[in-house]
This record gives C-alpha cells, sequence and structure tokens, in this order.
C-alpha cells in the first residue's frame, strides 16, 4: 500500500497521522467562457489547537476590464472528512471530490456554491522506478517537511456550478490537479501553473523552492511542460539547473538549463489574495495567490526554438 501511494499520490496519505500534519488537493477549474476561474481546495489539518477538515474556495471573475478576487474558508469538524483506501476519493461533508468527479454544496453568510462537475480525460504525469511521482526519487523519502503531487497536468470538464443561483458553464470546460502533504509549506516559493494557452494540448507547472533537508536547506526546483504529446521535465533530480533568476513581487523570469535543452520562463501576476497555509499542520500562515496570470514559455534545443507560447488564467504564487 505505501508504493501504491507513492505511485498515485492522489490517495489520501495521512491515515497514520495524529498530529502536525496536513493535507491538501487543489482543484482549479476555468469556464468556458474563460471569465471564472476558481480552485477548490479540500483538505484536513491534523495538530492539537485545532484539528478539523476545511475546504478552501477561491474565485477570480472578469468583469469588462476588472478582475475581481474573493476567496472563503469553510471549515469542518474531522468527523465530516472520509476518504477511500481501494481508490482515490474525499468527501467533507456533502462535497465530494475524486479523479472523475467533484460535487460542490457549500454556503455562508456571504457565498453559496452548489454544482457537480464531471471530469473526463485527464492527463497524468509519466512516471518510472526512479521517477514514482512529480517528486523524483525524493518522492521515496519519508522525512520531508512537504510533499507534493500533479494529478492531471489537464483535463476536460462537464456541468453547471451555481454560485449565488448565478449558473456558470463548465460544459467542455479546462481543469487542472495537484496536491500537497506535510508539516508546512517551503519557506520562500515560487509556483506558476497554466493549461490555456494557444495550443490547447499544452500544458505548464513549475516549483522552486527552499526545501529543508537533513538539518540544511536546498533550491528544489520542479517544472513540467507538456507540449504536443511529449513531456520536457526540468527538476533538481534530472540534475536541471536555474541559470538565470529574476524575481519581483509579481513577476518572475528563469533560464533553466538540462543538457541540450533551455527553458526560459516569464511569468506576471498583477492581482492577488490571500489563502491559508500551514505551518506545522495548523492552518495559521497566508499565502498570496492570483488566477489571471500569465506565463510565457520558451524551449530551446540545442540554442534553437522549438517551442514558444503564452498560457492565461495562471495560477501564479510568489513567496520571497
Amino acid at each position: 500500500m505505501i508504493l501504491k501511494k507513492i505511485i498515485h499520490p492522489e490517495y489520501f496519505q495521512g491515515n497514520k497521522k495524529k498530529t502536525n500534519y496536513f493535507e491538501g488537493w487543489y482543484y482549479k477549474l476555468v469556464s468556458k467562457d474563460q471569465k471564472h476561474t476558481l480552485a477548490f481546495i479540500p483538505g484536513i489539518s491534523l495538530n492539537e489547537k485545532d484539528p478539523h477538515a476545511f475546504i478552501q474556495v477561491f474565485i477570480s471573475s472578469r468583469e469588462a476590464l476588472e478582475t475581481k478576487l474573493k476567496s472563503y474558508y469553510f471549515k469542518f469538524d474531522l468527523s465530516d472528512f472520509s476518504y477511500s483506501h481501494a481508490s482515490f476519493n474525499v468527501s467533507i461533508g456533502s462535497n465530494f471530490f475524486s479523479l472523475n468527479k467533484l460535487s460542490i454544496d457549500l454556503s455562508n453568510e456571504q457565498v453559496k456554491l452548489f454544482g457537480t462537475l464531471q471530469i473526463e480525460e485527464i492527463t497524468p504525469i509519466q512516471k518510472s522506478i526512479g521517477s514514482p511521482n512529480i517528486m523524483g526519487f525524493f518522492g521515496y523519502l519519508g522525512f520531508m517537511e512537504c510533499y507534493h503531487g500533479v494529478i492531471s497536468m489537464s483535463h476536460r470538464l462537464d456541468g453547471v456550478l451555481l454560485i449565488n443561483q448565478q449558473p456558470i458553464s463548465f460544459h467542455d470546460a479546462k481543469g487542472y490537479i495537484e496536491k500537497d502533504w506535510g508539516k508546512s509549506f517551503p519557506r520562500a516559493y515560487v509556483w506558476l501553473q497554466s493549461n490555456h494557452f494557444k495550443d490547447p494540448n499544452t500544458s505548464f507547472m513549475f516549483s522552486y523552492a527552499d526545501i529543508p533537508f537533513l538539518g540544511f536547506y536546498f533550491k528544489g526546483l520542479i517544472a513540467n511542460l507538456r507540449v504536443r504529446g511529449k513531456e520536457y521535465r526540468f527538476a533538481t533530480y534530472n540534475r536541471s539547473k536555474i541559470v538565470k533568476e529574476e524575481i519581483d513581487q509579481h513577476r518572475v523570469h528563469y533560464r533553466v538549463r538540462k543538457g541540450k535543452y533551455v527553458l526560459e520562463v516569464n511569468a506576471e501576476s498583477t492581482t492577488s489574495i490571500g489563502l491559508a497555509s500551514p505551518k506545522n499542520g495548523m492552518m495559521i500562515n497566508q499565502i498570496k495567490e492570483g488566477l489571471s496570470g500569465w506565463i510565457r514559455v520558451q524551449l530551446f534545443e540545442k540554442n534553437i526554438l522549438v517551442y514558444e507560447d503564452t498560457g492565461y488564467h495562471a495560477g501564479i504564487e510568489i513567496m520571497k
């Protein structure tokens, strides 16, 4: 079962954890008309002071030339959290999350969300014995402070979600799924993701973070570019190197080298909102995320530009 969980990080990992532990899945949804981008983050927080299950909701809506952001944190008793041992599915109250469906029934004084969306044609990452998940051989280690899993680089959505009784169509829309689990988020990191490029089959995710390891820190890189059915992986564990980094509050530029390939990444987000993040299992820290940024990627092979595109509706977190 341990190996199965390593190969399938979407499974609930924390069934033997008692305290100082968090686990959360990240479902990103972009409506067909691209006017609404949402993220649902179901999860669990195990600690002595405030153990609970939760669902965070992040809504980015484009109205005229303005992007409006809202976030909500729904808190549940631990008894409201349940999961399957045999496959990936998680229930929190009357909400359900799996690889092929999410069903939402949330309400508070500010917002009411209701609906069921089908998930079809998921795009998993490439795996091998040396890289059982996106973390490579680090995925086998049992003492990391934070683990990351990419569940689907891109997939199709179908259904309707009601936001305050307003129907938002997700017929033939796009989604993305990843997750994190462990004790705490990294102290500093950059995270980027988009699967809304001119080429509809392109998807991209990027994470560069300070990673605690055996009493010291190292810079850990994971970047995955999927183009025309081929995957280009740039990561610390396959000897990829960041050769240029420019970063400020709203934008980043990276140049990454691996063998004959060079990846240039430029990203910018001018709007962001606070989301709760874990520290020793408690959801007491805050990160800033935007869902309306853009990411420009250029892929060079032997100094020849072989691919270039810009992705929109990008999830961007810059935590310096």
